[in-house]
């Protein structure tokens, strides 16, 4: 018998990953023909409202199609007293790909700055270029887009490390960040992304299957005024995650090896 519960948990957790994997190909490519469409024709004036909404509710669909099938749960409610705040800069750590959803679909007004391929990937590009995302591959356009983007009152997500975490607690954090700060005059929200699975981390396999339940919480950390010195700024703003980190009394942060689960629960 014991046999047989652990065969069915498995093929039930098995189901749920394929099942979450999907539901997100399919909402995508659900939103890209509309997108491909509507980019080259619609000003940016309606298109990167309209964009930008479509991929919120489409998040937020996907997360909660992942809270109905028990494969995760969202405490990321914290997010929602920044909507009515006025351009932030909003700067999360990032220990996994799901880390810009979950900010996303609770914040309709955010410019996202991503890796410039994937506004060329069929399942996230049309839908990206039409909410005037901002790809990263030219630093100073990149810079200057942000810096416009926040003077239409817009959040700016950006992820001070570059790349998902793969070094306890966090990795170096890049000058950009304090370069668009200090060029925007716009203040730095930071983001305490809390997991207890390495799920989707840098190095996991896309069907790798987690123990399951995962969950998340984002809290808001401290807001640091733009800065004179970037160089200080981008230390002191990576001190500070590795403190928060250290002194977390919820969760464990992503270990070293991705492919290695945290220990530990959410209350």
């Amino acid at each position: 018998m014991p046999r047989i519960v652990h065969a069915l948990r498995t093929l039930f957790d098995t189901a749920r990953l394929y099942l979450g994997l999907g539901a997100l190909g399919v909402i995508c490519l659900a939103w890209t023909p509309f997108a491909a469409l509507l980019a080259p024709v619609l000003p940016a004036a309606r298109g990167r409202p309209l964009g930008r909404l479509a991929i919120t509710l489409g998040f937020r669909l996907y997360l909660n199609i992942l809270r109905g099938m028990r494969a995760c749960s969202f405490d990321i409610g914290a997010l929602d007293t920044l909507r009515a705040q006025g351009p932030l800069i909003l700067a999360p750590n990032h220990p996994c790909l799901l880390d810009a959803v979950m900010v996303i679909s609770r914040l309709p007004n955010v410019a996202c700055i991503m890796k410039g391929a994937l506004l060329r990937n069929i399942f996230l590009g049309a839908g990206s270029r039409l909410a005037h995302y901002i790809p990263n591959d030219a630093p100073l356009d990149m810079i200057r887009r942000a810096c416009r983007e926040m003077k239409g009152d817009s959040h700016l997500l950006i992820f001070p490390e570059g790349t998902r975490t793969i070094r306890h607690p966090v990795n170096p954090c890049k000058n950009s960040v304090g370069l668009i700060a200090k060029r925007s005059g716009v203040p730095v929200q930071t983001l305490i992304i809390e997991t207890d699975s390495a799920y989707l981390s840098k190095g996991w396999p896309l069907f790798r299957k987690p123990a399951m339940p995962i969950h998340y919480r984002i809290r808001l950390g401290k807001r640091f005024d733009p800065p004179e010195d970037v160089a200080a700024f981008v230390a002191g703003l990576e001190q500070y995650f590795q403190d928060e980190f250290e002194k977390s009394s919820h969760i464990n942060p992503l270990v070293t090896d991705p492919l290695t689960a945290v220990s530990g629960r959410l209350g």
